[in-house]
């Protein structure tokens, strides 16, 4: 594999037609004007060079040896000359204010918004990628203005954002800049949460513990040949994650996006289901979503309402507390109940608070304690 000669710019002279996850992006919509390009890639972290020259990318589970000129899975680290540069640090390419339920976290800071930004780029590829448009993108394809940390927290500041979101892409593949964003953020008084596929190493993880209130893991399926065939990933590494994130003191949250014929069988969610409960406890909240066909698997229905209420169901039996259903507004499965009373203490319609009965994060019906960040 020879790297084109486009990859080998500077950052000021990134290249490229704007995709559409940028066109719909707030900071184009305002026109805002912010720092200029840096003149060279951002040295990455969790990383190191071989004899020959090559790098060892700590990273993720792929652990890619990259040798000089090439770039590894993600496409967003280059090796030149035996140093490996993030090509996507300072270049996001959405910032989006949006309601944390669409994230979704419904136990975080309820009808607060979210300053959502990303990356193009991913370390995984999963056929059903519903924002495939810029986590299957290279850094050269669109032409974005460099925007440092303090950027983007001055930007989560004046949205009026509860929170900095890293979303949409993956945002392990930009794990430098996240960091910086979440460190810059916090310092101005904004806390960072993360939505993200699960799949990175134990020392990059950890190193986001200090700097995010929230974590959302996608638990894609249960079954093995479902990461292996249809994500390009492995299941172990992100039940990993999951588990290093029990007892971190870090909220999460889990999401399986539920797609017909493909991860639908009602073993694998009571498995699933019932791995959560025994690993991580029952009040980690699961969200059953319903699958929109995109990207590479159109040719699959939605997924019926009777199979998302079915999988709340399986969860529930195996004493989830708090299991969901999402992306199909109007379900009773959007509420959040309490597990002793089963009176609702939030009321929801899609991304809308509709009721919200906590008081000081406890039932105001009953006083039990409801797990989430509240306040």
């Amino acid at each position: 594999m020879t790297v084109p000669a486009k990859h080998r710019m500077s950052r000021r002279a990134f290249l490229g037609s704007l995709g559409a996850a940028t066109a719909a992006c707030a900071w184009c919509r305002a026109g805002v004007t912010l720092a200029a390009p840096a003149a060279i890639p951002f040295p990455a972290r969790f990383c190191k060079t071989l004899p020959d020259k090559s790098v060892q990318c700590e990273l993720c589970p792929r652990r890619c040896r990259v040798p000089d000129g090439l770039r590894g899975y993600c496409r967003v680290r280059e090796n030149r000359d035996g140093t490996y540069y993030s090509l996507v640090y300072g270049y996001a390419c959405a910032g989006n204010l949006d309601p944390i339920e669409k994230k979704p976290f419904f136990h975080v800071y309820p009808g607060t918004k979210a300053f959502s930004i990303a990356t193009v780029g991913c370390n995984m590829h999963c056929k059903f990628c519903q924002n495939f448009d810029i986590s299957q993108a290279n850094p050269g394809d669109i032409q974005i203005p460099y925007r440092t940390p303090d950027d983007i927290a001055t930007e989560a500041v004046k949205s009026g954002a509860r929170t900095l979101a890293f979303t949409y892409s993956e945002p392990t593949i930009f794990h430098e800049y996240m960091h910086d964003c979440a460190q810059a953020a916090k310092d101005r008084g904004v806390e960072s949460i993360v939505i993200s596929n699960g799949f990175i190493n134990e020392a990059p993880q950890k190193a986001l513990f200090p700097l995010v209130k929230a974590i959302k893991i996608d638990l894609k399926s249960f079954a093995p040949s479902f990461y292996t065939k249809i994500c390009e990933g492995t299941l172990q590494p992100v039940l990993d994650t999951l588990k290093r994130l029990s007892g971190s003191g870090v909220w999460y949250e889990i999401v399986n996006l539920i797609i017909p014929t493909l991860n639908d069988n009602t073993l694998d969610i009571q498995r699933l289901s019932a791995w959560v409960v025994k690993e991580l406890g029952p009040d980690v909240p699961i969200h059953f979503t319903r699958y929109t066909p995109l990207y590479r698997l159109k040719n699959l229905p939605p997924t019926p309402t009777e199979t998302l209420l079915l999988a709340r169901e399986i969860a529930m039996k195996e004493g989830c507390h708090f299991a969901y259903c999402g992306n199909q507004p109007g379900m009773d499965g959007e509420h959040t109940f309490c597990p002793s009373c089963k009176k609702a203490v939030l009321k929801r319609y899609g991304f809308r608070i509709l009721e919200n009965n906590l008081s000081g994060g406890k039932c105001k019906y009953c006083q039990t304690v409801i797990p989430g960040v509240w306040e």
